[in-house]
Order: structure tokens, then sequence, then C-alpha cells
């Protein structure tokens, strides 16, 4: 199953597409700080629906907001994430959400774990030569393995 996973981010955003636990793409959309709120988020829907007619994923996986520290991104992140929802729902296509522990948890297998030993993680299941960068990219790796192991896990337990 080809799988389009998402780290949301209206500065950054970093997508990465999986087919089978193989990379086949990854980067980071970025937009540019001093443009109105509107129009980074026109940008990164434009881009993405783009990456969606390019790579033709069966799914999307994006990380949910479940906690925030730092107060001032999280409306932010939160458009992005719309803004991720609406090109998939566009595109008539399924989408898996997860959490940071969740995602944490599937790849490394403990939900506490540092982000780089996530990545380290995503490198080695995707028998990549090295980590995925930027860092954005390595985490959208990490949500479309999340996503690929649970529809897997699901589909033995039916």
């Amino acid at each position: 199953m080809k799988i389009l996973g998402v780290d949301p981010g209206t500065a950054r955003l970093g997508w990465g597409v999986i087919d089978n636990e193989t990379m086949i793409a990854c980067g980071c959309l970025e937009t540019a700080a001093g443009l109105p709120e509107e129009r980074r988020l026109e940008i990164l829907f434009d881009e993405l629906s783009k990456l969606i007619k390019q790579y033709r994923p069966e799914t999307v996986a994006v990380e949910k907001l479940f906690f925030f520290k730092n107060q001032t991104t999280v409306i932010p992140v939160a458009q992005s994430r719309g803004v991720v929802l609406l090109a998939a729902s566009q595109n008539h296509l399924p989408v898996g959400s997860y959490t940071p522990l969740q995602i944490k948890q599937a790849v490394t297998g403990y939900g506490r774990a540092e982000k780089k030993q996530v990545q380290q993680m995503v490198k080695s299941i995707l028998k990549l030569k090295t980590v995925p960068r930027p860092d954005d990219a390595a985490d959208a790796l990490a949500v479309a393995l999340t996503h690929q192991f649970s529809y897997k896990f699901k589909s033995r337990v039916k």
C-alpha cells in the first residue's frame, strides 16, 4: 500500500511516501515567514495536491495534535493539519491520524523515545544509508510507517 505521511506545520511541512516499507520519496514544503497565513495555507494545499497527483498514494497518514508545549505554534500547526485533511478529502483519500506517542511506540517500541531514536529506526526499517533530511521529512516517514504497521495489524486481527 502506498502511503503519504505528513508532519504538519505552516513554516515547514514534512512529507514522505512509502510503499511496503520502501521509501519512494520525501521532502519538506516551506513557506516564507512574511506571507499572510491564508497565503501560506494556500501554498501548502497546492503543493500537497501536486504531491498527491504525482505519487498517487492510496491513503494519507498525518500526525495528530495531542499535546503541545508551545502554545504559540499549536494554532498554525492545527491549520496546517486542516489543509492536509482537505487535500486528502479533495482527492478522495482515506486518512489515518496518529499521536506522537503512537508514532514513537510503533516505530521504536517505546512511546517516550527521543527524536533521534525515531529517525534511526526510520533509517533502519526503510533500509536507508542515512537518516532522511530534513527532520520534518524523517518525521513524516515515521507517520507513514505507523499507518502501515497499524493497517497490517488490523488486517491480521480480522
